[in-house]
């Protein structure tokens, strides 16, 4: 969850550290804090708030050196306050540490700790773990290095860390389980950070650490990797990095939330460009063509994932039942994991994700290799845990999602999985080759009517300021566009804070429709493929109690029109697809709403972007 920050050269590291924490915020943003070598003395500030409050605060110490850590956090042990705040000294003030993660042994560790005569003053698991480190690197008189791997051995949990040691000013010690870690890799320098965006100006190239390995980043040295359990040298892999800064800057718009949304056209696009050749009737995706008689053999597809994701494993659910005739299952990650789920060899996983490192859904990963199912991934980020963890995998390509509430990941995912679906359908023979045809050709032009969709936006914001002050709300959609509901739901309730709940909309009368009367808008996917007759059944059902409709309808309703209180166009399209476009207006909905509120769109409280514990 936290983002973590290191350099390690020539450069000044305090504009470095600065600017990183800024781009990792949207993995946490409660509290912040920057440590500093000087030459002689660590020099450290730390606040409660977000990284802007920091460097204001970082004026109070000397900025200079060219090693430094920072952290901006998720809270998870401790309240959010300038002491909980990272880094953490030891007691000795000689180790300084910064850490995502969490140790769930804490506690004994502390209370062994204590009887040795050490004192803590913050209530976090970090603090315990960098005094841990302190007590074997004294008692077992071992370097820093030898110290952090012995002390890793003794911990229950999961961790990306950085820990510096003054009397040894040339190095860091990081390490990971868990939570996610790379190391860019420039002349003479190196840059420590949870994802790429913190160094991506200053070098292409850089290094996943993977679970349960360490390394030392020693200046003049190349990068010393072992593991964390036995010692073993690994070797580091390098990897050139496909990213650049003006995927990561805001590109003239407000928020990143606002610039991902406009985003979704190139993003789907790129998402199938080499994958899909409609006019050859082609789908090529490697991770499917190597791997296509683990698919074909498969009693049923199990899909995991956490959140968003989840439901674009819904809208996946209908897709390949709908298309290829494979049963499928959805599950959420955080449950599946506990709730001894039947797996066999004849299982096939998929595992969704934007980060790849979302700590429930690579659990629940590990315990489907262990029963022998063929997982397959779904994820954003190259390197990512997910990519490395699975056999095997297609890549959405949005490029780098910023913005906590997620938009573009939501349908690029729905696009990779839609390829999938095609492609397993068309193997299995389960519709025609002019129908197959007729997909391929319709989805090339999805970018397009997303295009379209966004065309909306001044109307939506209308829409939006006349529902900016409501308590409640009701989502309701049916067949593909009822996962859609959910996630329109969700994206008002994550960055407005409005209570809002999707249902299918047939289940209203059976609970929901107590709810509804003059307060209570109620947003209703109505698209003229898919139920249609049914859906305007259940507005008129809205009507007769005097709810507010906002409707979702294919361009050109006449019908609903006449019985929504507002109307948002989306462009036609396959049944199987409209997903892609219905959840466009939801979106900006969702997006000016928050804005008019005057809430934080791009951090919304408690929230963070990348769930790396449970």
């Amino acid at each position: 969850m936290c983002g973590i920050v290191g350099y390690i050269g020539h450069r000044d590291a305090f504009p470095i550290i600065i600017k990183g924490l800024q781009r990792l915020e949207y993995r946490g943003y409660d509290s912040a804090g920057i440590a500093l070598f000087d030459g002689s003395q660590i020099n450290l500030v730390k606040t409660k708030g977000k990284v802007e409050d920091l460097r204001t605060k970082a004026n109070s110490i000397s900025q200079e050196g060219t090693i430094g850590i920072g952290h901006t956090r998720w809270a998870t042990h401790g309240v959010p306050n300038d002491v909980n705040s990272h880094p953490h000294y030891s007691n000795s003030g000689d180790l300084v540490i910064i850490h995502n993660g969490i140790i769930e042994n804490y506690e004994s560790i502390k209370k062994e700790l204590t009887k040795r005569g050490y004192n803590f003053t913050s209530d976090t698991d970090t603090e315990v773990l960098v005094n841990l480190i302190e007590e074997v690197k004294k008692t077992e008189d071992v370097k820093l290095g030898q110290a952090v791997q012995i002390a890793l051995n003794q911990v229950v949990g999961a961790y990306a860390i950085a820990v510096f040691d003054r009397k040894k000013p040339d190095e860091i010690v990081v390490a990971k389980l868990g939570s996610p870690l790379a190391i860019g890799i420039g002349e003479e320098e190196f840059f420590i950070a949870s994802d790429a965006s913190p160094f991506i100006e200053f070098t292409n190239n850089a290094v996943y650490l993977e679970d349960e390995e360490m390394a030392i980043v020693r200046l003049g040295k190349e990068i010393k990797l072992r593991k964390i359990k036995n010692d073993a040298v690994a070797y580091p892999r390098i990897l050139e990095l496909q990213m650049n800064l003006e995927e990561i800057e805001k590109g003239g718009y407000d928020h990143f939330m606002l610039k991902e949304i406009y985003e979704q056209p190139r993003a789907i696009k790129d998402t199938y460009r080499g994958r899909l050749l409609a006019d050859q009737g082609i789908i090529r995706m490697a991770g499917i063509d190597q791997n296509l008689e683990k698919f074909m053999n498969a009693n049923r597809i199990i899909i995991v994932a956490c959140g968003t994701s989840w439901h674009a494993g819904l809208v996946a659910e209908y897709i390949f039942e709908d298309l290829a005739r494979i049963p499928v299952e959805v599950e959420y990650a955080s449950e599946f994991r506990y709730r001894n789920p039947v797996i066999t060899e004849k299982d096939v996983l998929i595992a969704i994700s934007q980060s790849g490192e979302t700590a429930d859904t690579l659990a629940a990963i590990k315990l489907a290799k262990e029963k022998g199912a063929f997982v397959f991934g779904v994820c954003n980020v190259v390197g990512s845990s997910i990519a490395r963890e699975s056999d095997a995998g297609a890549y959405t390509h949005a490029g780098p999602e910023i913005g906590v509430a997620s938009t573009k990941a939501f349908t690029t995912q729905i696009t990779v999985l839609t390829l999938l679906a095609l492609k397993l359908a068309k193997e299995k023979g389960t519709f025609s080759e002019t129908k197959f045809h007729e997909f391929l050709t319709e989805l090339e032009t999805i970018p397009s009517k997303v295009e379209r969709a966004l065309e909306a936006n001044p109307l939506i914001e209308i829409i939006s300021d006349v529902y900016k002050d409501s308590t409640n709300c009701l989502y309701l959609g049916r067949g593909y566009n009822f996962p859609v509901a959910l996630e329109g739901a969700l994206k008002l309730k994550e960055i407005s804070y409005i209570h809002a709940e999707g249902y299918p909309a047939a289940e209203m009368k059976h609970g929901p429709i107590a709810l509804i009367d003059e307060h209570m808008p109620v947003f209703v996917i109505a698209t003229k493929k898919g139920h249609y007759e049914k859906v305007v059944s259940n507005i008129q059902e809205i009507k007769s109690r005097k709810g507010k409709i906002i409707a979702i309808v294919t361009e050109g309703d006449e019908q609903v029109k006449e019985l929504a209180d507002h109307v948002i166009e989306v462009p036609e399209t396959l049944e199987s697809l409209s997903p892609l476009l219905t959840t466009i207006p939801l979106q900006l909905l969702s997006y000016h709403i928050a804005v008019m509120r005057g809430c934080n769109v791009d951090q919304p409280r408690n929230l963070a972007k990348s769930v790396t514990v449970e």
